[in-house]
């Protein structure tokens, strides 16, 4: 696979969001705007960037049976650089709505489900490339749901307004709104798929990355095999 389509796969075919569905409670919990969306997003492709190139650089050293606990005090490093850094630079009210989020970014499947099942079996360039578009794909997928759930609730996106006197949607701004919303974009996601395996004439099956055998993250008796 060239480094373009490992990049790709990320935003369409294997986006952590709306494919695989990984990472459901920054999702649910973050995505009331899309400026929740961006700065969590961001926030989780420079973990994921972080981890990946230093897990891959390290896969060999690593014994087998410790690599969880090793790569999950990488993703902590990174977490905690980037906690930091938000404190000192990001406007204090994005910090709140982020709140516990950022820490939790630590047992995200997303960065360790990368970790353990990319960046453990490939080098840096590679590595690179699978963190950037998983990256990529889950900003994108959060700034969608709370676009959605930011212009339906208050009729704004970036907190500008869009259109005047929108009347105010509270749903959207709870829990119940982001599990709505969610909903419909992945029946969306299916809709396209199953029509897109329709026109090439075949049966639509779920990603292989699904299944549990490409990951093997919760054997943490670090099989041999």
């Amino acid at each position: 696979m060239s480094l373009l389509k490992e990049f790709n796969k990320g935003i369409w075919k294997e986006n952590p969001v709306l494919v695989l569905v990984l990472g459901m409670c920054p999702t649910l919990a973050v995505t009331s705007s899309m400026k929740n969306g961006l700065g969590m997003g961001l926030a989780t492709i420079f973990v994921l960037l972080g981890s990946n190139v230093v897990v891959s650089l390290v896969r060999n050293i690593v014994p087998k049976k410790v690599r969880i606990p090793c790569y999950i005090v990488i993703i902590a490093t990174f977490v905690t650089v980037v906690e930091m850094l938000m404190k000192a630079y990001a406007p204090p009210a994005l910090n709140k709505a982020l709140g516990i989020f950022i820490p939790l970014i630590v047992v995200n499947c997303i960065v360790l489900g990368r970790a353990e099942a990319f960046a453990s079996k490939n080098g840096p360039l590679r590595s690179i490339m699978d963190a950037l578009g998983m990256g990529a794909g889950f900003t994108l997928a959060l700034m969608a749901l709370g676009g959605v759930r930011e212009f339906l609730g208050k009729g704004t996106l970036f907190e500008f307004g869009i259109i005047p006197g929108w009347p105010s949607f509270m749903l959207m701004g709870f829990a119940p709104g982001a599990f709505i919303v969610l909903g419909l974009f992945l029946a969306g996601m299916n809709w396209l798929q199953m029509r897109k395996a329709a026109r090439e004439g075949r049966a639509f099956t779920a990603p292989a990355q699904l299944d549990c055998s490409h990951c093997r993250i919760c054997d943490l008796g670090g099989r041999e095999d």
